[in-house]
């Protein structure tokens, strides 16, 4: 149990390491445009559909489970106010999170880890160049910026998705459902939703930037590390994201 919790803790301080070497990479001189912006495109703009799709089958799915709920207390018209609330603070952030980093993160994973147990890394530290630099910065500023993005479609994409169960199954005005989201939002919980995916986008891009580099053992291991990214990618989303709750609760 100790060599457990001993092997972990180094997993982790490993990982606070890389995160300190990639700010101090980043503040060192300014991003090369070209790679950043293809990394956007990669790691973003590619992942508009899994995040949009995910998004509008929960809005409905939850407008229609919520409906016959609310419907036994005489509260079906709060719909707009349930589904609103919880996608803006928890569904939204998570959902598109854990969909982002299986994809994402299994990406980099697999890229860093097919270019470390082919050398292709130490290639690049013998040419007196940083790693760091070259591959996971524009990978960690990527993200950062593209999955609060990707989450704020959500969250709308996932509202529309509740309008179409409201109007089409529970036989409510569109601007009815409309009034009682924009009456139950508040820009706290449109700040706190979005606070979180800085957080999620930073486990996403360092857990999968670490396992790629630390890869060995040719193909298996390489897939090894993958499945390793996802699976802690999304534990650590979903506990990271208890304690990102309560903290906003408190403001």
């Amino acid at each position: 149990m100790n060599g457990v919790l001993a092997v972990g803790l180094g997993h982790v301080g490993a990982i606070a390491s890389l995160f300190g070497e990639t700010i101090r990479e980043a503040l060192r001189r300014k991003p090369e445009w070209p790679v950043l912006i293809d990394q956007l495109h990669h790691l973003g703009v590619r992942s508009f559909w899994i995040a949009t799709v995910t998004a509008l089958f929960t809005g409905m799915v939850l407008a229609l489970q919520t409906s016959y709920s609310l419907a036994a207390y005489g509260a079906k018209f709060f719909v707009g106010d349930v589904v609103s609330l919880s996608l803006v603070r928890e569904l939204g952030p998570v959902l598109t999170s854990l969909m982002v980093g299986g994809r994402v993160g299994a990406g980099i994973t697999a890229e860093l880890g097919t270019m470390k147990v082919t050398e292709q890394i130490d290639a690049i530290r013998a040419m007196a160049a940083s790693p760091v630099r070259k591959l996971v910065v524009p990978k960690v500023l990527s993200i950062l910026v593209m999955l609060p993005i990707l989450v704020i479609l959500a969250d709308l994409v996932g509202i529309l998705g509740g309008l179409i169960m409201a109007v089409t199954t529970l036989n409510q005005d569109s601007g009815f459902y409309m009034q009682h989201v924009v009456t139950a939002l508040s820009l706290h919980d449109v700040m706190s939703g979005l606070g979180k995916t800085f957080c999620f986008a930073l486990i996403i891009s360092l857990v999968a930037c670490y396992n790629g580099l630390i890869a060995t053992g040719g193909a298996d291991g390489v897939g090894r590390a993958t499945t390793q990214t996802v699976v802690v990618t999304s534990l650590c989303v979903l506990i990271s994201d208890f304690f990102l709750t309560k903290f906003f609760l408190y403001f």
